[in-house]
């Protein structure tokens, strides 16, 4: 009768220890976070952190921030850059190709708008 006693008294004095484990398991703030893969996006903003990084090894503090801010600010615009210059070469390319065949007013514009768009 002790022992049966004894052993009801330490199920229900461990059985509350056991409620808050798997409460504590259930609630998303307290588990284990999950890391997710990276995006393209991020992955791209990585390698330009690291890139302007290592470019400015040998700067401390404000020069340092500074040069940090300009080097990644560049690596923003970049792609614009690219999409306007081939933007100007389609340009280019149309334009040449509407004078070789003599086209001038409405006709022009409406070659130049066809060839630009399929381009």
């Amino acid at each position: 009768m002790n022992r049966l006693v004894a052993a009801i008294v330490i199920t229900l004095a461990a059985s509350p220890l056991a409620i808050a484990q798997n409460a504590a398991s259930e609630d998303p703030a307290k588990a284990p976070s999950v890391q997710k893969a990276p995006t393209a996006k991020q992955k791209a903003q990585q390698a330009r952190m690291r890139e302007c990084a290592q470019q400015s090894a040998g700067r401390t503090g404000e020069e340092r921030n500074k040069y940090m801010s300009a080097c990644l600010k560049a690596h923003a615009t970049a792609p614009a850059d690219e999409r306007k210059l081939a933007q100007q070469a389609r340009m280019k390319s149309c334009s040449k190709e509407a004078s070789e065949k003599k086209l001038k007013g409405a006709e022009r514009k409406s070659y130049m708008s066809g060839c630009l768009k399929k381009s």
